[in-house]
Order: C-alpha cells, then structure tokens, then sequence
C-alpha cells in the first residue's frame, strides 16, 4: 500500500515537472537568447487562419521516468523468475506509456496565419501557439524574424 502510494506521488511530481519545461510558442513570448538580439521587421495583411495542432514533445524524459516507474510497479509482483519478468514487463510498458504522456501533456494547440507581405506581395504561412491572440482576415499584422529564422506575428 506505502509502495503504490509512492507511485503516485512520483507520477504526480513528474507530470507537473514535464508541465514546467513546456515553453511557450506563442508570438507575445522570447526565448532568453532572443532577447536583445536584432529582428527583421515585416508588416503584412492577414488573408487567412486555420486551427493546428503543434506535436508535444519527444525529450525521452517520459520514456525513462514511465520506464522506472513501470520497474517499480512490476517488481512488486510475485517472486522469483516471475518477479523478474514482470519488473522487465512494467518497465517496457511504462517506457511506452511514459513516451506517450509526455506527448500527449506537451501538445497544444497552434493557429497557422497566412500573411501577404507588403513589402514583397508574397504569402508566408506562420504557425504559431493559438493561446492569447485571435486573427482574422483583412488584419494588419508585424512579423518579426530573428537570424536563426524563429517568426512570430503580433497584431499592429
């Protein structure tokens, strides 16, 4: 009982420690290393928006941490050869529960914003997380674009 309790302590800590590494990929946030680095400015028009998913992350920190806990939780079955197998067994399948959660807590949604560029007449797609801003056809908008490539359109 004292041992399951634990498990569930540890899956909590983890879920909350892979929710604190998600960085944010909206267009009002900067990476520490963008900051007071030159951008090159483009002003546009928007001409469409569509609804994305944006994928979670693959770090392998949910595959090793499901992978321990499913250990764990296996080698508290039986004895023996037995017990062996199914510590191996629960921490196969905490690798691949494990992989998949961190996936599925990192995904989120995205909003792909398709802009006319007024200084080319050429249309770009920017996709970016949907949270905090809303875009619609005939909005003016900035893109700003650092050396590395990273865009993020913000409305004028």
């Amino acid at each position: 009982m004292k041992r399951n309790r634990s498990i569930v302590v540890i899956a909590a800590a983890i879920t909350l420690l892979l929710s604190g590494c998600a960085s944010s990929l909206s267009g009002d946030s900067y990476s520490r290393s963008e900051a007071r680095q030159a951008q090159a400015v483009q002003v546009g028009t928007v001409v469409g928006t569509r609804l994305v998913q944006i994928e979670g992350t693959k770090s392998g920190l949910g595959a090793v941490t499901g992978g321990a806990l499913g250990g764990v939780a296996g080698s508290a079955v039986g004895g023996g050869k037995g017990k062996t197998l199914a510590t191996i067994a629960g921490a196969a399948v905490g690798v691949m529960a494990g992989a998949a959660a961190e996936e599925g807590i990192m995904r989120t949604q995205g909003v792909e914003v398709m802009v006319r560029l007024d200084d080319s007449n050429q249309t770009r797609a920017y996709v970016q997380e949907a949270k905090g801003t809303s875009f619609y056809n005939g909005q003016r908008v900035r893109i700003t674009t650092t050396s590395s490539g990273t865009a993020r359109v913000v409305p004028l």
